[in-house]
């Protein structure tokens, strides 16, 4: 079976190679997120078929069909790397939408549609449609396997990294935070996870409390239209706590 490489497209990053032990995983890891300049982004080796490719080769071959669509999908890919490159995204995201289409039918295709799925999102986040990101990365979260501690692929970490980027974007400090924790628990020594938890808590915060004091304003406002047909408002009631119990009993004020 023809496996999908993953080595990074853009400028500066070395070829990521597929994970063989927890010590390599973790290492990749850390290169994806200590100085990442390649945006998160997956791409399918670019080599000519030649004797250097026999290791990417398994003993069991594919059904012609299957190995036609996936060698067409991984055409499509590379192209859709290129128009990445060169700032096209709206293209490349098409390019990524046929590759996906060629192998939709082949279960077994998982890590090139999960590294399809990353590309879209990257692609998307750039355009600025965060929502959408969020779901890229998601899918391309699901297609890859369960990771374990000191073990974490880099499409998976990269789909972590950008799903909390787009959740920023949004304002969604809490799920931000969530996937950084995510990434820094399967990889403890990522110093990039851990600063960004530090600079997103204090705004998880902020706006817990933002929301807190919003619902307390329109319990208020509630209770106020309801009351105002007697003549009375919140503030005619007064909060007094039982210090022996912490229960709250409610006083009423002219």
């Amino acid at each position: 079976m023809v496996l999908i490489e993953q080595e990074t497209l853009i400028k500066d990053e070395p070829n990521l190679p597929s994970s063989s032990s927890p010590q390599i995983a973790a290492t990749e890891a850390k290169q994806v997120h200590d100085g990442d300049d390649s945006d998160g982004f997956e791409t399918a080796s670019e080599r000519e078929e030649d004797d250097s490719i026999n290791d990417a080769v398994t003993s069991q071959e594919e059904p012609p069909h299957q190995e036609k669509a996936m060698k067409e999908a991984n055409e499509a890919k590379v192209e859709g790397n290129s128009m990445f490159v060169n700032g096209l995204y709206e293209e490349a995201l098409s390019k990524y939408d046929l590759a996906l289409e060629l192998v939709q039918e082949f279960p077994d295709c998982t890590e090139l549609r999960s590294i399809c799925r990353l590309n879209r999102g990257v692609c998307l986040l750039k355009l600025g449609k965060y929502e959408e990101t969020i779901k890229e990365c998601t899918k391309a979260l699901e297609l890859n396997p369960t990771p374990r501690v000191g073990v974490i692929t880099p499409t998976y970490a990269k789909a972590l990294v950008r799903r909390s980027e787009a959740h920023e974007k949004l304002e969604h400090f809490e799920e931000a935070v969530a996937d950084l924790k995510k990434i820094l628990e399967l990889d403890p020594s990522n110093d990039q996870a851990r600063k960004g938890i530090r600079r997103l808590e204090p705004l998880a915060a902020e706006k817990r409390e933002k929301m807190k004091e919003e619902a307390i304003t329109k319990l208020k406002e509630m209770g106020n239209s309801i009351l105002g047909r007697f003549g009375m408002s919140i503030d005619n009631f007064n909060a007094v706590r039982d210090p022996n119990t912490g229960s709250y009993s409610l006083s009423f004020q002219n």
